[in-house]
């Protein structure tokens, strides 16, 4: 239990106008770059842990997990109020994993913040990571940035590096993540965004040591920067952190430099919310309005260790939040009752009666998935724009409940976790019976199979690595025929734009939306016909269904079938029951018997899968691959061996690059290969590399491993060990007799 200094103070902060004080901001890194070092030493000065446990407690990994194996693994928030310059400012934190497993949840905080402290570590630099987490903060939810130099002990300490030397490792570091600011800035604050040294907006030190400073503080203590090296040399670390606490430096550039929620929302809102800015809703969001119309959102689900029960976390952007009210979930489309309300401190909920815009809340009483929109009861309000997320699903495990009287219950628990983690994905193959959960990489996978053990005991595979089944040209178009002949059904597949892929990728259109404007967006954006983008059945996944139909009667009895296998179909594809990627399926016409007895699922099934499955198959289908951006830091005379280890495992190069002392290997490499790879490049560089992934998207498999990988999932899923053909379906085409 997380004991709140003061929550008299911060009831009343939260509740009070005065966003000039307030600041809702994320800690960002790469892995073990050290963000939950430093925000211990935040806690420490807002009174929640002592002088002693601070740099050492990790206290917002409150996770028995997360303490386990020493990383961050969900995003922890807190609130915290400070005295700065004889001012009380609170600070709504949030501290994010490191990891690539768990960029989701990076996504969902940044939704919620205005800023981000960007942490980098001095001695591995701007790792893919760092990079994964400046685009996310910066570019897709417009978190203005500062900057921490960590770790500079390591210079000192490891490398020996002299002061001229370790300046200029500083300063390769700020240049590249000015580089990737400009490339990614929100338009017209590429340059207003950018981190400096001079502004003070550049912070350096050892979080280990809790010891900081940025230009500024140096020179209101008037203090040299070569001070650093001399007390080093001196053994007299202490002195640093007594004269140079890392708090003062970190809470300057959060004050001075991170915008408040009055000034950040003017510029996040367009972004994030596509109504009309020039409406009452509109106006109430651009200036953070508590009195405006409610609109905000769930960024996070925190599921109690112990009890299992989900609080949801998020943000009022406009209006009042209050215990006790109904408020309607907008994609859900239902009501949900605010039973308990107040704001999170970690693993504790500091209960309030209401929470205005501009603040983090924290909620109990109803569950909905991550990254949902709600507003008043009775609002036709639209909601924010879906959470854009880096990776997909890539890795697989089949899990099955050890009695099976629970398969009920798993489908409920691991329901809960996916909406907490909507990154993961969880498919019932009926065919097979088999339950499987998808997601990032085998850790997330590993994460999540753990708590859902705990509430349902459950048998789980090894984790395989996911594939797509996509085609390259146009398919043939198919007549098929249900079993008893009554219906009929032409249609035919072809691969889909990648603008349209895109637009679906980031939830610019849905199968949700009003038709209208859902064609307006497409013609606009990716040069549709208006008229056939008006007649979108659905969308599902990357893939469109299409209707191209005139005068066909009676389509409406059989449309709730054909969209149910169409979405069996995009979720286990013909060639190995790998899901499908970026198909069009185009309706040309259809017959439907006029008696409801012949138009059953299993006639509407048959006839559809069947087109379905033999369309696709004729359109140069292959599978492919995920693949990785890889991203290895290594002395020079490793750099061969670090190039053999990746090229022996089909990586590519990118670009080789000189940094100081280290050489940049930048590759990709597909997924499948990166197992125990790790191991591998530690021993080719005899433990002295660093190394980071990031997701890259799908590639085709290579032609010589095509087949051989197609028959080993079939095996491994007990297909007939066979290369598909149109001989499993043509005897459902229709032939005019």
């Amino acid at each position: 239990m997380v004991k709140i200094k003061e929550p008299e103070a911060i009831k009343r902060l939260i509740l009070s106008d005065d966003y000039e004080h307030k600041r809702i901001i994320s800690i960002s890194a790469h892995i073990d770059h050290g963000k939950t070092t430093t925000t211990d030493y935040l806690m420490r000065r807002a009174g929640l842990m002592s002088d002693a446990a601070a740099g050492q407690a990790l206290m917002t990994d409150s996770d028995e997990e997360e303490q386990e194996r020493g990383i961050t693994i969900f995003t922890s928030v807190v609130m915290l109020n400070f005295e700065i310059d004889g001012e009380e400012y609170l600070v709504q934190l949030s501290d994010t994993p490191g990891h690539i497993s768990f960029t989701g949840e990076v996504s969902r905080a940044l939704r919620a913040s205005d800023g981000a402290v960007i942490l980098v570590d001095a001695l591995e630099g701007v790792m893919t990571q760092t990079e994964t987490n400046i685009r996310l903060a910066v570019g897709a939810e417009a978190c203005k940035p500062v900057l921490f130099v960590n770790k500079i002990d390591r210079l000192i300490n490891e490398l020996k590096l002299p002061p001229a030397k370790v300046y200029e490792r500083i300063d390769i570091i700020v240049a590249k993540v000015n580089a990737l600011i400009k490339k990614v800035a929100p338009t017209g604050y590429a340059k207003d965004w950018r981190v400096s040294f001079q502004d003070g907006s550049v912070a350096i030190g050892s979080a280990k040591t809790g010891w900081a400073f940025t230009m500024k503080t140096l020179e209101k203590k008037g203090i040299k920067p070569n001070v650093v090296f001399e007390k080093y040399a001196e053994g007299d670390e202490m002195w640093l952190r007594e004269n140079l606490p890392l708090d003062d430096a970190l809470l300057e550039m959060i004050v001075k430099h991170l915008p408040n929620p009055k000034e950040a929302q003017q510029y996040k809102i367009p972004r994030i919310w596509k109504g009309d800015l020039e409406s009452p809703e509109g106006k109430a969001l651009l200036d953070v309005d508590p009195n405006g119309p409610l609109c905000g959102m769930i960024t996070k689900i925190f599921v109690d260790p112990k009890s299992k029960r989900p609080t949801l976390i998020g943000r009022i952007f406009s209006g009042t939040i209050k215990s006790g009210q109904e408020i309607k979930l907008v994609n859900m489309r239902q009501n949900a009752k605010v039973k308990r309300l107040g704001v999170q401190e970690i693993t504790d909920i500091l209960d309030m009666d209401e929470v205005p815009a501009g603040n983090l809340f924290s909620v109990f009483g109803f569950m909905c998935p991550s990254g949902e929109s709600f507003v008043d009861p009775d609002s036709d309000m639209k909601g924010f724009e879906a959470i854009e997320y880096v990776s997909e699903p890539v890795v697989s495990r089949s899990i099955k409940p050890i009695d099976p009287q629970d398969i009920a219950k798993l489908g409920e628990v691991v329901s809960k976790w996916i909406m907490a983690d909507p990154t993961a994905r969880f498919f019932h193959d009926k065919e097979s019976g088999e339950y499987r959960l998808d997601g990032i990489d085998p850790l997330q996978i590993e994460i999540l199979t753990k708590r859902i053990n705990e509430q349902v005991k459950i048998n789980v595979s090894e984790p395989i690595i996911v594939y797509r089944e996509k085609m390259t040209k146009q398919g043939d178009e198919f007549h098929t025929k249900s079993p008893n002949g009554h219906n009929r059904i032409r249609m035919f597949l072809e691969p889909l734009d990648e603008k349209t892929i895109e637009l679906i990728r980031k939830k610019t259109i849905t199968a949700e939306m009003p038709s209208r404007e859902r064609a307006t967006i497409l013609r606009d954006e990716a040069g549709w016909d208006a008229k056939r983008a008006r007649k979108i059945l659905d969308i599902y996944e990357s893939c469109m269904l299409v209707d191209a139909m005139s005068g066909v009667q009676r389509f409406d009895r059989i449309y709730s079938y054909l969209e149910t296998v169409f979405r069996e179909f995009v979720d286990s594809g013909p060639i190995a029951k790998e899901p499908v990627m970026g198909v069009k399926v185009t309706l040309t016409d259809a017959t439907v018997h006029n008696d409801p007895a012949h138009t059953g699922y299993n006639e509407v099934a048959t006839m559809v899968s069947s087109a379905l499955n033999m369309s696709f198959l004729t359109g140069a289908p292959g599978i492919y691959e995920p693949v990785l951006n890889t991203d290895i830091k290594t002395p020079p005379d490793t750099q061969g061996a670090i190039i053999k280890v990746l090229t022996g495992h089909r990586g590519q190069i990118v670009t080789i690059e000189g940094e100081e002392d280290v050489v940049a290997i930048k590759g990709t490499i597909p997924t499948a290969e990166t197992i125990e790879i790790a191991d591998e490049f530690r021993s080719a560089a005899a433990g002295r590399s660093f190394f980071g992934y990031e997701f890259r998207g799908f590639e085709p498999l290579p032609g010589n491993l095509q087949e051989e990988i197609i028959l080993e999932i079939r095996a491994r899923k007990k297909m007939p060990e066979e290369m598909p053909s149109l001989s499993s379906w043509n005897r459902w085409v229709y032939k005019r007799t």
